[in-house]
């Protein structure tokens, strides 16, 4: 089995998201910060080079492919900030109706800004993602 690339690291979080180039990416991103600490309660750990994750969750699929990730988290992508929820956006589709702009792939959502989102849907959104992950975990 392939092993995993992205993996919890010791690497300083806010260093991490001091670098990011955009000056409104940066300011996104601290705000997101903010808002995963408070909701899940936890510490930010940088997983791989890029995500910043909120708890662990480990996840088998039926295929047998197993792993450990974050319950939740989000990158500073270059073209935008990408959240990362379980099990993926088609679970949240009554929120996103009201959250605003933002575009969704197979197990990510993806905001241009934090500006263009409903700020207590996103909150919403994560805390119901720390749920679902804790209930597949149980």
């Amino acid at each position: 089995m392939a092993e995993l690339k992205t993996r919890q690291t010791g690497a300083d979080v806010t260093a991490f998201l001091n670098s990011v180039a955009d000056e409104q990416q940066r300011q996104d991103a601290f705000a997101l910060l903010k808002l995963m600490r408070q909701v899940t309660r936890l510490e930010p750990k940088l997983w791989g080079s890029s995500i910043v994750g909120f708890g662990r969750y480990h996840y088998k699929y039926a295929s047998g492919h197993e792993g450990d990730t974050c319950l939740v988290g989000f990158s500073p992508r270059k073209q935008n900030l990408t959240l990362y929820l379980t099990p993926g956006p088609d679970h949240y589709r009554d929120f996103l109706e009201t959250l605003g702009k933002h575009k969704t792939g197979k197990g990510c959502l993806y905001l241009k800004r934090l500006d263009d989102v409903h700020l207590p849907t996103l909150k919403a959104i994560v805390r119901e993602s720390v749920r679902a992950a804790r209930r597949q975990q149980a």
